[in-house]
């Protein structure tokens, strides 16, 4: 009876090698938790700033198809009182 009682001592674990690998568990998980969140927000960012990229690109791009925009070429003021005068 004595042999299998050491046996059976050896296979028992204390509570505190439970306790150590539950805490580590739970501590690794809240930090994929944390860090997949921290992912996502940015993604959501980079989402949104890559959105009002393309809509500025788009509206400047209407903006020269209508000729209208700060992409038409200006008249220089002296140039016009030049063509005043030669008339």
């Amino acid at each position: 009876m004595t042999k299998s009682f050491t046996k059976l001592k050896h296979q028992v674990k204390s509570s505190r090698y439970y306790i150590f690998w539950g805490a580590a568990t739970v501590a690794v998980m809240a930090g994929q938790i944390y860090v997949g969140n921290g992912y996502r927000q940015m993604s959501e960012k980079v989402e949104n700033l890559t959105e009002m990229i393309g809509l500025k690109f788009e509206m400047e791009l209407i903006e020269r198809r209508r000729g209208t925009g700060a992409y038409m070429p200006m008249i220089d003021p002296d140039d016009y009182i030049i063509w005043e005068e030669i008339k």
